[in-house]
């Protein structure tokens, strides 16, 4: 059979937090190829104090752009971030536009649900690292008192496509929910807390078939009958589907607005020294654990950029390269980085407070982020393969991140590891890929890695053999000891 006759296109959907974009991929023997159809800005609004996302805002440009996706597609997968969820009433009806989760009705949530259930519960349930917006403290948040069903984002969007509701399980996971040891919803946590059990859908595995479009959306997009197939539904679990490693003995980073790093496992680790270090065990394809910790990321760039009216980052990164390392640093988890807001001015005053040079222009700003953002990558990866017993050999950087050379080189030289950075798009490829499993076109994670690192473009950064400096400024900034 020919090359083309054996390949097949499928349509991803991929939200970000800062942007989505609708991409089709081609799929075949030794072929995996993206053409972006349709990319949108995601923007929070806040009305009345409270912080939203548009998602209907959302679910229009998703049918814009499987509306200008070719025919003949196989099926649609949709991906996005994690966490955040809409209620619908008895009829189906969205009762309001989801909230955000950076969102302050958290505040102190998080810390009371800890006193009230303690903290061995919560981890050794759900595995999860203590956030403030996870699920469960946004629902113990939130009027649940005409909710029918709870649906996470993804599930909402391909609820209002095919009229099927459920909960894919890599973003089940998240919630803080799931019994991360039987992957079924927790009855304990739910009463515990007094939250409705009859709210959370059933779930549903990555590579199932969600249903067909519903005959509106036939007639919106121009598409006949088509097939909606779950993917890896937290678009970190799509990015680690397509990291092309030939082994297991890797670390990655999936770097956005977030960075995500860990390894990959076949089982949580839910030891006290895990807990501690916060670490969170989320599901993966294949079901794999995600063993990982979240690390800001690009958030504290893109906020900062925002302030700033948007320059060009190029160029500042080019600039900030050419300044000395490691004279400002901040630690890029505290508490005080996660609203939007006045970046700049909040990192000027961290460094203060630790001790270190404010920096003085955006160049160094820019410097600051950069070389905190590769320190906590190392420190966390670190902590990754002491806590888990997963030897680290490489690193792989994927997502948008990894066209930032300067954080590249930087997160190889912290680390003391090569980072291989690439591919750019690899939630949209791990979507891509899963739906291609599901329809017959790849045989398993291992053909559908492979065939990413044989098709798609890939840097690799080698140490400078300086990472003793590194390991001084963890220690100046009470990381590591």
């Amino acid at each position: 059979m020919s090359e083309a006759m054996n390949a097949a296109t499928f349509a991803a959907v991929d939200l970000g937090a800062s942007s989505g974009r609708v991409m089709a991929g081609r799929v075949g023997p030794g072929t995996l190829a993206l053409e972006e159809i349709r990319r949108f800005p995601n923007r929070p609004v806040r009305v009345n104090g409270t912080l939203y996302w548009d998602i209907l805002g959302l679910y229009g440009n998703v049918l814009d752009g499987l509306r200008a996706a070719p025919s003949g597609l196989a099926s649609i997968g949709i991906d996005s971030w994690a966490v955040d969820y809409g209620l619908l009433d008895a009829e189906g009806r969205l009762l309001g536009n989801p909230v955000h989760y950076r969102d302050a009705r958290t505040d102190g949530v998080m810390e009371r649900v800890r006193t009230e259930l303690g903290d061995d519960l919560l981890y050794r349930t759900s595995g999860l690292q203590f956030l403030p917006f996870n699920t469960i403290y946004q629902l113990a948040a939130d009027d649940l008192s005409r909710a029918a069903t709870l649906l996470l984002v993804p599930d909402l969007l391909a609820y209002w496509l095919t009229g099927e509701a459920g909960a894919e399980r890599t973003n089940a996971s998240t919630t803080g929910l799931l019994d991360v040891r039987d992957g079924t919803w927790s009855r304990d946590l739910l009463d515990r807390l007094d939250l409705p059990a009859k709210i959370l859908p059933p779930l549903r595995e990555p590579g199932s078939a969600i249903g067909t479009l519903r005959p509106d959306v036939m007639a919106e997009t121009g598409h006949g009958a088509l097939q909606v197939t779950a993917v890896g539904s937290h678009d970190t679990a799509s990015a680690v589907a397509a990291v092309p490693a030939a082994t297991e003995r890797f670390g990655y980073i999936s770097c956005g607005t977030w960075s995500l790093v860990g390894v990959e496992l076949d089982a949580p680790v839910l030891t006290e020294e895990s807990r501690k270090a916060n670490f969170t065990n989320e599901g993966g394809i294949d079901g794999t654990v995600r063993y990982l910790r979240n690390v800001m990321g690009l958030w504290l760039l893109q906020e900062s950029l925002r302030t700033w009216g948007n320059p060009d980052l190029p160029a500042l990164l080019a600039e900030a390269a050419r300044l000395p390392g490691l004279r400002s640093l901040i630690d890029p988890d505290d508490p005080e980085f996660l609203p939007p807001g006045d970046m700049p001015g909040r990192i000027a005053a961290h460094c203060r407070r630790r001790g270190f040079p404010e920096p003085a222009t955006r160049a160094e700003t820019v410097r600051c982020v950069v070389d905190s953002l590769a320190l906590a990558h190392r420190v966390t990866l670190r902590q990754a393969s002491r806590l888990s017993g997963r030897e680290i050999e490489v690193v792989h950087l994927v997502g948008g991140g990894s066209r930032n050379d300067l954080l590249c080189r930087l997160t190889a030289d912290a680390s003391g590891l090569p980072v291989v950075a690439g591919p750019v798009e690899a939630t949209a490829l791990g979507n891509v890929l899963t739906q291609a499993r599901a329809h017959g076109v790849v045989a398993g994670l291992a053909e559908a890695r492979a065939l990413v690192a044989a098709t798609q473009d890939l840097c690799r950064y080698e140490p400078s053999g300086d990472e003793a400096r590194w390991r001084e400024a963890a220690v100046r900034l009470g990381l590591e000891s």
